[in-house]
């Protein structure tokens, strides 16, 4: 099983990648979903014997980051009629230069830590999909698509925690889907109130706000 680790963890690279470059905010939730699955499936593979409790927390995990979050933010999208990021801070082609630097980074870094042969890839993998998400937060202008960049980050974390699997069994992972859920709930709120006093999700229209 193992042997199935190194490509989960580069296709959660490759969506990296594919949600700096896609305008499409469906596509967006779409690959944060996908490593969402991937991430609960990594889990399983990580912990190497198919035992109950880590294919348990696996299923929950693909639950939902698979597919209860991103749900809730079709459901968001629906309502707000948006099909597009238009206009973001920085263009796509920039987006993606900043990605491969971060990815560049993420490697540079994670090879100056005492990291055990099994997580070679899945250090950096970690950090660059964490510096995947702080790009999406600070460069899009829609709430929804900055919610899909703390999904991200928070992958990013979530897949750093199974590297610790072996000291902190279960306890990093459970903590960061609490998170998650407290995080995804609060930017609901937000998004709820954004749409209600200005019927748009752009967050730079949070200026007419001010007095």
């Amino acid at each position: 099983m193992s042997s199935l680790v190194d490509p989960f963890v580069l296709s959660i690279l490759v969506l990296n990648f594919l949600l700096l470059g896609t305008s499409r905010i469906s596509a967006a939730i779409q690959g944060s979903a996908l490593q969402g699955v991937a991430l609960g499936i990594l889990l399983v593979l990580i912990h190497g014997d198919p035992a109950p409790r880590p294919v348990i927390v696996g299923v929950v995990a693909i639950f939902i980051k698979g597919a209860l979050i991103p749900g809730m933010l079709r459901r968001a999208l629906r309502d707000a009629a948006l099909r597009r990021e238009v206009e973001p801070l920085v263009s796509y082609l920039t987006s993606l230069l900043l990605g491969a630097a971060a990815t560049g980074a993420a490697i540079w870094f994670a090879s100056t830590l005492p990291v055990a042969p099994a997580h070679a890839l899945l250090v950096p993998c970690s950090f660059a999909t964490i510096l995947t998400g702080f790009i999406l937060l600070t460069t899009r202008r829609k709430a929804i698509t900055q919610v899909v960049g703390y999904l991200v980050l928070e992958n990013g974390v979530f897949a750093f925690g199974l590297t610790l699997h072996e000291v902190m069994p279960f306890l990093v992972e459970l903590g960061v889907l609490l998170d998650l859920l407290v995080g995804i709930f609060v930017f609901g709120l937000v998004i709820n109130a954004i749409r209600r006093e200005l019927s748009s999700l752009d967050v730079t229209e949070l200026d007419k706000l001010r007095d």
